[in-house]
Order: C-alpha cells, then structure tokens, then sequence
C-alpha cells in the first residue's frame, strides 16, 4: 500500500508541478492551449498555479523530510478541491466533456492519497 502511496503522490506531484508551473510563470502561453483560461485575469490564472505549485509540494515534502507528515492529506484535499471545481465549475457547464476524465483521474488519485495516508496516520 505504502509503494501504491508513493507513486500515486509522484505522478501527482509530476502532473500538478507541470501544470503548476505552466500557469503561475507562462500565462500567456497557457491561454490557446487551455479553454478556461479565456475572459480569466492573468491573477486568477496564476492563483490556480500557486495553488496547484503548493499542494504538488504538499504531497511530496512533508513526508520526505518526516516535518508535519499530517500535511500530506491536507494537501490531497486541496488538489481534490481544485479538481472537483474544475469539473463542476468549468468544464460541464460548458459541456467539455472530453476533459473531464482527465480530470477524474486526478480526483481519484488524489482522493486514493487522502485516504491512504490518513489511515496511516491514524
């Protein structure tokens, strides 16, 4: 289980790094390539980066270096939340559909690292 943990919160860290980065540093590149970010503030943009930035180390440092481990779960809550409002907010009111599972993917990991190390925490 501990091994399934760490590679969940690796591809995650990978995936929200990337995204992460993208978004805070390269707005306007983000823009074409990513329909949400039309009629947004390039603030708002990079809020969502620094957010994702943040949970991404959330997940990994905490439980590398063994300082305030119980951060783990509460940054997989965060990156839950981010995805959850990106379906719900963003793409099914505008019928995006072909994005969604990717988005789910990303909940469903992040909900399989919540749960996992909370339990073994507790």
């Amino acid at each position: 289980m501990n091994i399934a943990l760490w590679i969940a919160q690796g591809v995650l860290a990978a995936m929200y790094l990337m995204a992460g980065t993208m978004k805070t540093f390269q707005t306007e590149k983000v823009r074409p390539t990513m329909t949400w970010t039309q009629g947004r503030p390039d603030a708002f943009i990079r809020f969502v980066g620094v957010s994702e930035l943040l949970g991404a180390f959330g997940l990994l440092l905490p439980m590398v270096t063994g300082i305030l481990p119980w951060l783990t779960p509460i940054a997989a809550i965060g990156l839950s939340l981010i995805q959850l409002l990106a379906i719900f907010q963003e793409h099914l009111p505008k019928k995006e559909f072909n994005i969604i599972p990717m988005n789910i993917v990303l909940l469903g990991l992040s909900i399989f690292v919540l749960f996992g190390r909370w339990v073994l925490f507790s």
